[in-house]
């Protein structure tokens, strides 16, 4: 994969919809190079699927929030598995540092985030947690 293979990944990335002469028009290529770079990146696995995205996935949650958590021993993929069955869980990620896990989260209210921070403080092998209010957002824009 070259610059243009990652560029017109990002682009996806913004705006999985974008025409191919959208595209084109973004990276400075033809139609005809975009095409080809979709076509071999699917065919080699970087690109697996596309996905649809509903209003409901991009709607922001009154509260959201960024849990950062230490794990007792080698319960990360056991606490990885409870995590993703939350429904206030958006997302786990594993991460390098003084933390074994991030989790987005995403709560209707203050309450309901204290009660599911509760919950996971509670998971047998967590043994620290930080969690961060997010404020406000800004997306990445294209180039």
């Amino acid at each position: 994969m070259d610059i243009t293979d990652e560029r017109l990944i990002a682009e996806l990335r913004r705006d999985g919809r974008a025409s191919v002469m959208a595209l084109a028009d973004r990276l400075g290529v033809s139609r005809a190079t975009v095409r080809a770079r979709l076509s071999r990146l699917q065919q080699e696995g970087e690109i697996v699927g596309f996905t649809a995205i509903t209003r409901g996935d991009v709607a922001d949650a009154p509260v959201r929030g960024l849990m950062l958590i230490g794990i007792e021993g080698r319960g990360a993929e056991r606490i990885m598995a409870r995590l993703s069955g939350l429904a206030q869980v958006t997302a786990v990620h594993s991460t390098n540092g003084r933390w074994d896990l991030i989790v987005e989260l995403s709560a209707q209210s203050l309450a309901e985030l204290d009660k599911v921070l509760s919950q996971i403080r509670a998971l047998d092998g967590v043994m620290a947690s930080e969690t961060n209010l997010l404020l406000s957002s800004r997306r990445a824009r294209s180039r």
